[in-house]
């Protein structure tokens, strides 16, 4: 797709992730960090990021994180936290934003051919996965309370702490970047 468009001269925007970062870091990921991802899904989307930038200089990469859309139709997060088997990590650090942020802030940048390479687009707030899913919850009156929590499991490769750094794109954009706590208040 970055190819045609770039064949074409289309704007190319992909939706990348957070999870390219191995979490080790005690402050938040910027554009410039080197990737490390620890897990297969992690890879597929450096190597996907590497791949637009080789087919088209011009793209745009914007990475984020946790998604949840609107309270009408709150997404997977919700339905998993009815079941007791699913346990939401409170040791797994991340900037989670609304969809139609996310989108917004996308629509904006088509516009914004001055920009390219990589962009981090996410929530204002750093958050556990735990209080990601009682937030939600909470916003379209589910108890909170039932939501399990606890910490991931250490035979799991994943990231634990993986906050994007999204002032640059903040600094530029319209669209505020709002967090989960406000969002949900």
């Amino acid at each position: 797709m970055a190819s045609a468009c770039r064949l074409i001269g289309a704007r190319f925007i992909h939706i990348s992730s957070d999870v390219v970062f191995d979490g080790v870091t005690d402050r938040a990921y910027v554009e410039t960090d080197d990737v490390a991802p620890v897990h297969d899904y992690g890879r597929a989307k450096v190597e996907a990021e590497t791949r637009v930038a080789g087919a088209d200089p011009d793209a745009l990469i914007v990475r984020t994180s946790l998604l949840w859309g609107d309270p009408a139709d709150p997404g997977p997060q919700v339905e998993m936290t009815a079941d007791t088997e699913v346990t939401f990590f409170s040791d797994e650090f991340r900037n989670p934003i609304e969809v139609t942020v996310l989108a917004a802030a996308c629509l904006e940048l088509l516009d914004r051919r001055d920009i390219t390479g990589i962009l981090h687009v996410a929530g204002a707030d750093t958050v556990d996965r735990l209080e990601f899913a009682q937030r939600i919850c909470s916003s379209i009156g589910v108890d909170p309370a039932a939501v399990r929590g606890g910490p991931g499991s250490v035979a799991t490769a994943r990231p634990s702490n993986i906050p994007l750094d999204s002032s640059k794109a903040q600094a530029i954009l319209m669209t505020e970047l709002r967090g989960l706590r406000e969002a949900t208040a």
